[in-house]
């Protein structure tokens, strides 16, 4: 099948997936054989607060989330995405988040050693773009909702591994190329359902005047709304995505935070996290560096997001979890309270990521009794712990 006919392929089972059973339904195992997976959902706790947006439950796909710089790059085989997908729909979720690192899409190469320029910053791929795309409905394929999150924008990324030609904060050029692209994405998908697709405008911007950041999105309401009026637009946090943004609390968007809290813990011995070599082991609750990390103390960081959801702005965990050398029962221990406070205020949650270093397969944790899962090493504690959530 070309790739103009498997696109098609997929935009039609995304129109017609709303009779697809998923529970208890059939995945693809490791040998390409048909088994049965099973594993719903377990009734969680009932919010005894309203959200605005659904208490979705799901992962970070990361098949587009470094800046692999466009030159005929292969993509994740399609079956392997479709796998994974599968598998999440089967045990119960219903979300996948899409990080999307700009490069990849735009007509750019590395092997020149030359730095992007502003121009090619919005000089879209098709190709790549529609390799985006056949995921997007691969996901409708099972029922699940696609947030899709500009992880680095043309002028910011809070990962500093690609020079910029522009800051977004500063240059008019970084913020007219970053409404590009989101013009570019909201035409795209402006047939497409708000219950099937969301976008998360940046993710986890750092900034010390809010009123930027406030321009700004009032610029992409603006430009996503024109084409759907209806569409569910995401703002990150400032502060990394950890500190709820009251100045937007008036606009027509949600807000995502983070499950990340406290860093010496969900990033213990993480490079980009900041603590390689951190010598102190995390513990939950207790003293880490003669500081006290409980409960308490996550409900206070909580208090001002579940304090926006009073107000009536949908608020979504966009990212969660710990790095694999966090202790695994330290981990769930801490997860466990986070999820406590998250759950009955009707505040949904997306672990980063779904196979990986955070994950709930193939994580290299060296202390986790690991399930075998056809072929892939699947953490059944963390499974679930997610499914009573």
């Amino acid at each position: 099948m070309s790739q103009t006919d498997r696109r098609q392929f997929l935009k039609t089972i995304s129109a017609g997936a709303a009779g697809i059973a998923l529970f208890g339904a059939t995945g693809l195992g490791a040998t390409g054989q048909l088994g049965t997976l099973g594993g719903n959902l377990a009734p969680s706790a009932i919010p005894t607060l309203k959200n605005k947006l659904p208490r979705w439950r799901g992962f970070n796909l990361l098949n587009f989330f470094k800046p692999f710089l466009y030159d005929g790059f292969d993509p994740l085989p399609f079956d392997a995405t479709e796998q994974d997908l599968k598998w999440i729909a089967d045990w119960g979720f219903d979300f996948v988040r899409i990080p999307l690192s700009y490069p990849y899409y735009v007509n750019y190469n590395s092997y020149g050693k030359k730095d992007i320029t502003p121009e090619q910053t919005v000089s879209f791929n098709e190709e790549a773009i529609e390799n985006i795309e056949n995921v997007i409905y691969l996901a409708h394929k099972y029922k699940l909702h696609v947030n899709l999150n500009l992880h680095r924008a043309p002028g910011y990324c809070i990962n500093y591994d690609f020079k910029e030609p522009f800051n977004l904060w500063e240059d008019e050029a970084a913020q007219q190329a970053f409404y590009t692209h989101w013009d570019m994405w909201a035409k795209r998908f402006k047939n497409v359902s708000p219950e099937r697709l969301s976008f998360d405008l940046l993710n986890e911007p750092s900034l010390k005047d809010t009123s930027i950041y406030r321009k700004i999105v009032i610029g992409c309401i603006e430009t996503i709304h024109k084409y759907n009026p209806d569409r569910l637009i995401i703002a990150d946090g400032n502060d990394s995505g950890s500190v709820a943004v009251p100045e937007l609390a008036d606009l027509n968007v949600s807000q995502s935070c983070r499950g990340y809290n406290p860093g010496k813990l969900t990033h213990f011995r993480n490079i980009w996290g900041g603590y390689p070599d951190d010598p102190v082991l995390p513990v939950w609750p207790g003293e880490i560096n003669g500081r006290v990390y409980d409960k308490k103390m996550l409900e206070d960081f909580y208090r001002p997001w579940i304090d926006l959801v009073k107000q009536g702005v949908g608020v979504h965990c966009g990212e969660c979890g710990c790095y694999n050398k966090t202790p695994h029962d330290t981990f769930l221990a801490w997860f466990t309270d986070v999820l406590d406070i998250l759950t009955p205020n009707g505040i949904g949650w997306s672990l980063w990521n779904f196979r990986g270093s955070f994950g709930l397969l193939d994580s290299g944790r060296q202390d986790v009794a690991y399930e075998n899962w056809y072929g892939h090493k699947l953490d059944r504690k963390l499974l679930n712990l997610l499914q009573k959530n």
